[in-house]
């Protein structure tokens, strides 16, 4: 047994998750570029454990406070009370090691959303109980002042997902660079219901009592629209991998948006709308030129594409999301 894994098994063992001397047997996740993520198999189970990381597995040098453990945990206990089928079960924690316990969901029976997306199976009704699922949890969490106390860590989401994401495009387009900071500073000030930070196909499971939600490392009191906007994003972007599935992405964008604003009772369509509007074009252009770029749009031409398309957005925001789909739909198939 190794340091890494001596340590991890004392944790189990220290929380009663496993007996001293129980064979386990570890095995390293794919996850994404900010934690180190294990699998543990015990006599007769499964667990997962998650341990984050002081630098993310960038090329662009991305340090991250590793107290975001703390928030991703408790955001996992505050979706197990809310929404206990969409999200892991949270089993444990050490917050002096920054490394929690949760749920392992087999992947034969909770295959990832983001796979199926890039193989071409794009289905609305996935992506409906996804909008559903983050508008219920939004509106579980909006005006609760526990809550925003809680997870008052704009400084977090600051360093996740607002520098590296905004920030870092704004310096690689002095054109956009006051209204992408503009954004950042709005977006930071809002503090509504409790945000995900990071809803993206590749954090959500298509499990059988509905989508899974994984990865709250980013949580944050803030603005909703953030959300809906990050993983509206993705299924724009996905236009240019699968580009014979832009049709079906488009109709999976718009039973998203449409399932999530049946949920939104927390404020008026036309206000969250026009703020994940805003939010969209940036977002489109960060996963292009910010510090965490999408690995399969790989082609020049394609992320030239995606510039032209979202820079005159940023600079005059659309009100409407369905108005920006419209106008990647005719981008996107040229």
């Amino acid at each position: 047994m190794n340091g890494t894994e001596s340590m991890l098994g004392a944790f189990l063992v220290s929380q009663g998750l496993a007996s001293a001397g129980e064979p386990a047997h570890w095995h390293p996740l794919a996850g994404g570029v900010s934690s180190d993520i294990w699998r543990v198999e015990l006599p007769g189970r499964s667990l997962c454990i998650k341990r984050a990381l002081a630098k993310l597995k960038v090329s662009a040098d991305w340090q991250a406070p590793v107290s975001r453990n703390a928030y991703e945990w408790a955001w996992l206990q505050f979706a197990a009370r809310h929404a206990p089928d969409n999200a892991p079960r949270p089993l444990a924690h050490d917050p002096a090691a920054g490394l929690f316990a949760m749920s392992f969901l087999a992947p034969e029976e909770h295959p990832v959303w983001k796979e199926q997306l890039m193989a071409g199976d794009v289905w609305v009704h996935t992506a409906q109980a996804v909008g559903r699922v983050l508008g219920e949890l939004h509106a579980a969490s909006a005006g609760r002042a526990e809550l925003a106390a809680a997870f008052d860590t704009t400084d977090n989401f600051r360093a996740l997902r607002l520098e590296p994401y905004f920030v870092a495009t704004a310096e690689r387009h002095p054109a956009l660079s006051a209204a992408l900071l503009d954004l950042v500073e709005r977006t930071a000030g809002l503090h509504i219901a409790l945000v995900h930070g990071d809803v993206s196909p590749k954090n959500i499971l298509v499990g059988p009592r509905g989508p899974v939600l994984l990865d709250a490392e980013c949580a944050w009191y803030g603005d909703p629209a953030f959300d809906l906007a990050f993983c509206l994003n993705h299924l724009l972007l996905k236009c240019l991998a699968r580009p014979d599935q832009c049709e079906a992405l488009l109709a999976a964008f718009a039973a998203l948006a449409d399932a999530y604003f049946e949920q939104a009772n927390w404020e008026s369509r036309a206000e969250l709308e026009e703020r994940a509007a805003r939010l969209l074009p940036a977002l489109l252009l960060a996963r292009i030129d910010g510090k965490s770029p999408v690995e399969y749009v790989n082609e020049e031409v394609q992320r030239d594409a995606v510039r032209a398309f979202a820079a005159p957005l940023v600079l005059r925001p659309a009100s409407q999301l369905s108005h920006i789909a419209c106008e990647w739909g005719r981008a996107a198939v040229r």
